[in-house]
């Protein structure tokens, strides 16, 4: 017989994490658009906050169907700090940052925060950080910020927007980092609802915003919203944190830099925006880099030379 190396099959599991850490960073991707038509009609508070509450809506009704209680004690602790770093501080601080600097800037700066999850996850968290995942986020980094470049207008960059950027990825890691021990205890649906519960009440102060927007902002905006909570939001950080409960935050964070090139994808298909060979290029850069990070090491399989010789051996012994 020959000897083969071909992966082992990937278990059920592993097939539904994959498939619901796709479904994240289609909708993430998605976002991007939807945020283009409602922040032109709210600032950024008032989006984030309507955005929040739509999640919040959404994500209580699945709750009472599916009667979950309360996340356990031990749970709060990170259920609390994701909610007030990552759907709290990061989406405000995000729309905020990407008024004030342009597309570039924003791609270059924001996209450290997957980078800055590895390495939080390997301090904090005691994850491994194997030689395919940096080469691979390395990749995909380079890809994110062509993608930036590429689609960058004329507009400046002020120093205050690439610190908002950079706080928004700060933000992003923290969170994330913070989210993975609560998966230990607590459903992903419950870790999702509670999390955007506590980033909705610190984005309270901005319902006088709200209210004041919603009443002049065209229809389509306020639908991009409540699009942006129902399904980025409460969809898509419920199946991030069903994939993250089932592999490393380095990897999961990885996995998002997908989301430049999809986003490329959309702008063509929905506002007939055609990409020019260095945003495609770009693009594809990010899909290889995420193909390296998740790919694994082939385990060699056993040849039938080192088989037999192994046989006496092992009898010598059980002798």
């Amino acid at each position: 017989m020959m000897s083969t190396n071909r992966p082992a099959p990937l278990r059920r599991p592993e097939v539904l994490a994959a498939g619901a850490a796709t479904v994240t960073v289609v909708l993430w991707a998605s976002a991007f658009v939807s945020i283009r038509s409602a922040g032109e009609a709210y600032s950024p508070g008032a989006l984030a906050l309507g955005r929040l509450l739509s999640g919040v809506l959404a994500l209580g009704v699945i709750c009472l169907l599916r009667r979950e209680g309360l996340p356990p004690r031990p749970a709060w602790r990170g259920i609390a700090i994701s909610g007030l770093l990552w759907f709290g501080l990061y989406m405000v601080v995000l729309n905020w940052g990407e008024q004030q600097v342009d597309a570039g800037t924003a791609a270059l700066v924001v996209n450290v925060g997957p980078i800055l999850i590895a390495l939080l996850g390997a301090r904090l968290l005691g994850d491994a950080l194997p030689p395919r995942l940096l080469a691979g986020m390395a990749v995909s980094f380079a890809g994110a910020v062509t993608v930036g470049l590429s689609m960058s207008g004329e507009g400046g960059s002020s120093l205050f927007g690439v610190v908002l950027c950079l706080l928004a990825a700060v933000a992003y890691a923290g969170g994330v980092v913070a989210q993975k021990p609560a998966l230990g205890h607590a459903s992903a649906l419950q870790v999702t609802t509670f999390g955007c519960l506590v980033g909705a009440v610190l984005c309270l102060p901005f319902t006088g915003q709200l209210v004041a927007e919603a009443a002049d902002a065209p229809v389509s905006a306020t639908l991009n919203m409540v699009y942006l909570g129902v399904f980025p939001t409460a969809l898509a950080f419920t199946t991030w944190a069903y994939a993250l409960a089932r592999t490393t935050a380095g990897r999961m964070g990885a996995t998002t830099y997908a989301v430049p090139a999809l986003v490329v994808l959309m702008s063509w298909l929905a506002l007939g925006e055609v990409p020019g060979p260095l945003t495609l290029a770009g693009g594809a850069l990010c899909l290889a880099g995420v193909a390296v990070s998740r790919s694994r090491r082939r385990v060699r399989a056993a040849a039938p030379d080192e088989v037999t010789q192994s046989r006496p051996e092992s009898a010598s012994r059980s002798a």
